[in-house]
């Protein structure tokens, strides 16, 4: 008979990638970087139990989106003291104020709901330049295939 594997819960050998943004959908590379964070790259992934890894993304004030996305797409936010009263603002607006917040949103809305997905989300690491501060953990080059 055999036995499945389960990882075990205080996993600790978490590896740290950074991607360049550069010319990159924005889709294409959300969804790329939501399977390291939830961990489907690696051979032990289990769906109850946080195995994935830490990514930075630098760049991010260059990431692309195709068609009419860029005058069209709109982002909403209910910060607000009045119901009913939300905010919102067009892509190029956001892209021109805070650029690292679009990759953000795109990322967090394809991890799992719940509280993996808030734990998988806070080891995103999203800059929008070419610096960053993660130096000392020596992360490895994550080449992203773009079609």
């Amino acid at each position: 008979m055999n036995n499945t594997y389960i990882p075990s819960y205080n996993y600790n050998n978490r590896n740290w990638y950074i991607i360049d943004g550069r010319e990159k959908r924005l889709g294409r590379l959300a969804s790329e970087i939501a399977t390291i964070l939830i961990g489907k790259h690696k051979l032990d992934y289990y769906p109850s139990i946080d195995l994935g890894d830490y990514v930075i993304v630098i760049n991010a004030k260059e990431i692309k989106v195709t068609g009419l996305k860029e005058k069209q797409k709109i982002y909403f936010s209910h910060r607000t003291s009045r119901p009913g009263h939300s905010k919102s603002e067009s892509f190029n607006a956001l892209m021109g104020r805070i650029p690292e917040r679009i990759l953000e949103k795109g990322v967090k809305r394809m991890l799992p709901k719940g509280i993996l997905g808030r734990e998988q989300a806070k080891r995103l690491k999203v800059y929008s330049g070419s610096t960053h501060p993660h130096q000392s953990q020596k992360p490895k080059l994550f080449d992203v295939y773009m079609k």
